[in-house]
């Protein structure tokens, strides 16, 4: 193993459970420790990546265009960061935050999905960035399959492709393989992006190191979407005790952690109910709700309509099977009921 890129997506995966209210204030201090701690690259964005603040998604409490200023302006030497979502972000955007100071694009699509990037990746270069691609969802598909999307990335000009756990759902086992797929196949870097859901978001990137990933990510204090993310703090101890310390300050970030995220967090993101079952059926986190809607409406227990929309491999735009399988299931809940009375 070598030591890796850190990549903290606090004030970008955490903007889900802090229901995207981060404000410049809260920006400029998160930076400021993460940079003295060492981190090399911040992103800085909606959840949902530029534009992301919408009705759809959930509105900001702050422009993601101010926030990404302030985070420029308070970096001395971290690069900042955004992600882009094709079909959500447009050339408009990405436009406004390289003018407000983004170095680097981390452009995402369903792992099937990769053919919908060449554009952004091509504007991308054109602009001057730093250009990461990621699979998100990638537990659905086996590795083969993502070292092919991983190569159309590569030739639309990725200078690294992450292998992205959005689900939280994948064992150390499948983290390893698909990272391994993607080593082979393509000549430019690998990353890997983890959630807690089942509880192994530090053990799968540990694994996904193993394999050979050149970039990881974390969030302080996990703070992130679902169960949250491997832990920026963590991640940094561990290693360090592995001899793979590729920088990062420790003690600072477990500061940065405690006394800078801590506080201003709605929740503690850890593996509860709701979050095992996003992990073990392997949705989006964003079809809870709905879920619960439905099962509510319906009679059925929230955890099997999720379990039967990741048999359905589910991905989002598709939240109207939500209704669909929730109906289905209250008619085979109803019909072996029927069977039984009459027995």
């Amino acid at each position: 193993m070598k030591a890796p890129r850190l990549t903290d997506t606090t004030l970008r995966d955490g903007s889900h459970p802090m229901r995207h209210q981060f404000t410049r204030e809260q920006v400029a201090s998160i930076v400021q420790a993460l940079d003295r701690a060492g981190v090399p690259v911040i992103e800085v964005s909606h959840g949902d990546g530029l534009a992301g603040s919408s009705l759809q998604y959930g509105f900001s409490h702050t422009s993601e265009f101010d926030l990404i200023e302030t985070a420029r302006s308070h970096a001395e030497r971290a690069k900042i960061a955004a992600l882009m979502l094709p079909g959500i972000g447009t050339r408009q955007e990405l436009k406004e935050a390289v003018a407000r100071g983004i170095q680097v694009v981390r452009i995402a699509t369903q792992c099937t999905e990769a053919d919908v990037s060449e554009q952004h990746f091509g504007l991308a270069k054109e602009l001057g960035l730093e250009t990461v691609g990621f699979l998100m969802m990638a537990h659905m598909r086996p590795p083969e399959a993502l070292a092919e999307q991983a190569k159309l990335m590569e030739s639309y000009g990725a200078d690294c492709v992450y292998i992205v756990d959005s689900a939280g759902a994948m064992l150390p086992r499948d983290a390893a393989a698909r990272v391994r797929a993607l080593k082979e196949a393509i000549s430019v870097q690998v990353g890997f992006h983890a959630h807690n859901n089942l509880g192994l978001g530090i053990g799968n990137t540990l694994a996904a190191l193993e394999a050979g990933a050149d970039q990881i990510d974390g969030c302080l204090r996990g703070l992130g979407a679902g169960a949250g993310n491997a832990a920026t703090e963590l991640l940094a101890a561990v290693l360090d005790r592995l001899g793979l310390n590729p920088g990062l300050d420790v003690f600072g970030l477990m500061d940065a952690a405690e006394y800078i995220v801590a506080p201003i967090m709605p929740f503690q993101p850890f593996p509860d109910r709701d979050a095992i079952t996003i992990g073990y059926a392997g949705v989006y986190s964003t079809f809870l709700l709905h879920a619960k809607r439905a099962g509510a409406q319906y009679g059925v227990d929230p955890r099997e309509i999720l379990v039967e929309l990741g048999r359905r491999q589910a991905v989002a735009g598709q939240e109207d099977w939500i209704i669909d399988v929730a109906l289905d299931l209250s008619r085979r809940h109803s019909a072996g009921e029927r069977k039984e009375s009459r027995a």
